[in-house]
């Protein structure tokens, strides 16, 4: 054996000792990672756009419709984030899409949270039937639930050494309570023939209005990755804004959620060279159900066309930027996710709202005009005929003192203010609209007061359903802690 030939093996051995030494290459020694990517997941002209009573086909695309995709790991535990611009997403959508993330990645499909931001000028991922996970899927939401995959795949490829940070900014401006308390009998009945306490979005600056009937979230929580101590890699914020709106005609938009995202990246330093990873910036919706962009105590200004929304979505997005300095990163994060199918109760359909709505749906609508009674009419129809039992998917997904938890739902403020006030996790905020599409959740409170939200057709689900949903998500919140 020569001497060059007794060598080698040491040599090899000295070189692999070498490189584990290196910082970034020796798994045992990467503390924290995250990567981020973005699929365009813009569906084709001739689509209905939904958020109103009337849906027209997309005649234009004034901003492409995204998929933010977001993936944290940390030793043996990966945690993916994905914030869709689509109105809702039905459950089925988000099974397929997790389970194609899970064959591909090896990511658990608990592990990964997808949400719309409730843009009013998209299509729909809801389908024809929701909360059901065996629905089978149209082409759109075939189509979304591949460029989500695609999206958290790519995100992961992208994964490279972190720092975490978590980060407020109280923007009140922007976020009103759009139901209001009325002066007795001034509020106009509703679609069943009933007067109630509370109107939503009621007449601006008139002498009928008494009170906001709920609070507003004027918080907006964010979590921000970095390299270490370099550039961004991403930023996941949530806010409690419905949408802005202002889209002209039937156009596609994907609202202020785009604007923010887009404006906060052009505020970050790019990539030093075109092989490295842009920064992602995503705005996921918050606790919103009673939140709009309306001040009802003044009269309405006129705007130009995207005009609203373009202020919003970049004025939030420099505030946002204005609060990254003075962050405390962290190197290291304990990774955790909670899911839960929580069983729950359909509200109740009574013999005599069901006649209202057979005997409503046997008249003529009025001519050239959207009907509320028809439209509501029939969902009651429809709802009345779906089983009793049904469950509901939550989440609560922790990155070391940061806790976000999820509802499949239109949540109002004031349960996501309750859910930052009793969670056990120090940094915590709550993501609606993930993983379902099931219309609004009224609190009790708010139940007994009326309104849109509150109407069969609009709300589905029992009264004490908010109750019970916040119990569960404040167990699990618990349990990813070890209590």
């Amino acid at each position: 054996m020569t001497l060059l030939s007794r060598l080698l093996p040491l040599t090899t051995a000295c070189l692999c000792l070498c490189l584990l030494a290196v910082p970034g290459l020796a798994r045992s020694e990467v503390k924290l990672e995250a990567g981020a990517a973005v699929s365009n997941i813009t569906p084709p002209l001739g689509t209905m756009i939904v958020g109103n009573l009337n849906r027209p086909p997309a005649e234009h695309v004034h901003d492409e419709l995204h998929a933010r995709c977001l993936v944290v790991r940390s030793g043996d535990t990966t945690l993916a984030f994905v914030v869709c611009d689509v109105l809702g997403l039905s459950t089925s959508v988000s099974e397929e899409a997790r389970a194609q993330i899970e064959s591909a990645t090896g990511i658990p499909k608990a592990n990964v949270l997808i949400s719309a931001t409730h843009t009013h000028s998209a299509g729909t991922a809801v389908g024809t039937r929701r909360n059901v996970y065996d629905a089978p899927l149209d082409d759109y939401q075939v189509f979304l639930a591949r460029r989500i995959a695609d999206g958290v795949r790519r995100a992961h490829n992208l994964l490279r050494p972190a720092e975490v940070a978590f980060g407020t900014v109280d923007i009140p401006e922007h976020v009103h309570n759009r139901r209001w308390v009325m002066k007795d009998g001034t509020a106009r009945a509703n679609p069943f023939g009933k007067i109630e306490k509370v109107k939503m979005n009621p007449p601006r600056a008139s002498e009928n209005l008494v009170e906001p009937a709920g609070p507003i979230d004027p918080t907006l929580s964010f979590v921000a990755f970095r390299e270490p101590e370099g550039r961004l890699i991403s930023l996941l914020a949530a806010y409690s804004l419905h949408y802005v709106g202002g889209v002209r005609g039937p156009v596609i938009s994907a609202d202020y959620f785009a604007v923010f995202s887009e404006h906060l990246k052009s505020l970050v330093a790019g990539p030093p060279t075109p092989a490295e990873a842009p920064f992602v910036a995503m705005m996921a919706n918050g606790t919103s159900g009673d939140i709009n962009n309306i001040n009802f105590r003044e009269k309405s200004k006129k705007r130009a066309p995207y005009e609203q929304m373009t202020y919003v979505g970049k004025d939030v997005a420099e505030k946002v930027h204005g609060a990254l300095d003075g962050l405390e990163w962290k190197k290291e994060a304990t990774l955790d996710a909670r899911y839960l199918d929580l069983p729950i109760q359909r509200r109740d359909y009574p013999a005599d709202l069901q006649a209202w709505a057979k005997k409503t749906l046997a008249t003529e609508p009025p001519a050239g005009r959207i009907s509320s009674p028809h439209n509501f009419a029939a969902r009651v129809v429809a709802l009345a005929k779906l089983d009793k039992d049904v469950t509901l998917p939550l989440q609560h997904l922790r990155i070391g003192d940061i806790g976000i938890g999820t509802f499949p739902i239109e949540v109002f403020a004031e349960t996501g203010l309750e859910f930052k006030e009793k969670s056990p996790v120090k940094h915590a905020f709550m993501i609606s609209l993930a993983h379902g599409y099931n219309g609004y959740l009224p609190t009790p409170r708010h139940m007994a007061l009326g309104g849109y939200e509150t109407w069969p057709g609009a709300n589905h689900f029992e009264p004490q359903a908010s109750v019970k949903m916040m119990e569960a998500l404040l167990k699990m919140a618990g349990e990813s802690l070890g209590e």
